[in-house]
């Protein structure tokens, strides 16, 4: 068996073609020979070049090819053993700005502005209560369907996806009669072909995601000095949660995540917290 056919047995065939790329470009870079006998530091040296040049993501990839490499160099019995078996990248990710944040009451303030497209205005209050209210990644958000809402449960079922865990989150009382509205007499009038998706946009198609990206950029002259997008909003729900005392596992589940260790990441420090102390009753 050739790698080639090595690769299209195990993989996707856009996957093996990627590895088989990858590896090609390894063993022209050292020496086919070389390759064939390289050793765990060997692969940490090339990993070391590849730094210099791409990220993180990129560079696992390479790596997940070159470990078919050598999987397949044992399985021929060309080698006894794989260099990069136990290779694993930990690139540290890159930390949250906490004190960049939105509170509670400055994300609820965006659900306050006047429209100046009527139509658009219950809509664009939909798409940013589902980011105020239940922190949904775009991803999330464009793929939901009719069937996901729940109206008479008050409820909101949210697909799992690469980044992100199932799960069904409670609707706030505002949101019901808003996305009743929507779903009765807005949509209707927005919707120019059939179609199960929720968010619509002001032309008539599924939302793919730029749209709500739009929408709320038209806010960001009301906080100039901070970010504001999908991202951070999100951000901020799930710290604000965390600053409420809320539990950690029930804070992980609503915002989806994976692991406990993601949802970690957006607590303040018991630093965070004295600091903040200071600054609210002595600032000077």
């Amino acid at each position: 068996m050739t790698f080639k056919e090595y690769l299209n047995e195990n993989n996707t065939p856009s996957t093996a073609k990627r590895y088989f790329r990858d590896v090609e470009i390894y063993t022209d870079a050292v020496g086919e020979k070389s390759a064939l006998n390289s050793s765990y530091q060997d692969i940490m040296d090339y990993v070391s070049e590849l730094r210099k040049q791409y990220k993180p993501q990129m560079i696992k990839v390479v790596l997940a090819g070159l470990k078919k490499y050598y999987q397949y160099l044992v399985q021929e019995g060309k080698r006894n053993d794989n260099p990069c078996k136990n290779i694993f990248l930990k690139d540290k990710r890159k930390e949250i700005q906490l004190q960049d944040l939105f509170s509670t009451k400055e994300l609820e303030f965006l659900m306050e502005r006047e429209e100046r497209y009527g139509i658009l205005e219950i809509r664009n209050k939909v798409v940013l209560s589902l980011l105020i209210y239940q922190a949904l990644p775009v991803g999330s958000m464009v793929s939901l369907q009719l069937k996901d809402i729940d109206l008479e449960k008050g409820e909101i079922y949210i697909k799992s996806n690469n980044t992100t865990n199932a799960r069904t989150l409670s609707l706030k009382t505002n949101q019901i009669l808003l996305f009743h509205k929507y779903i009765e007499e807005i949509r209707p009038q927005l919707l120019k072909r059939k179609s199960q998706s929720f968010i619509i946009t002001k032309l008539g198609s599924p939302e793919k995601g730029d749209g709500i990206n739009y929408v709320v950029s038209t806010f960001q002259s009301f906080y100039p000095d901070r970010k504001l997008n999908p991202k951070t909003i999100r951000q901020s729900v799930i710290h604000n949660l965390l600053k409420e005392g809320k539990d950690l596992r029930l804070v992980q589940y609503f915002a989806g995540h994976k692991y406990p260790s993601s949802t970690e990441r957006y607590k303040s420090s018991d630093v965070d917290v004295l600091k903040e102390w200071v600054e609210k009753y002595h600032p000077y």
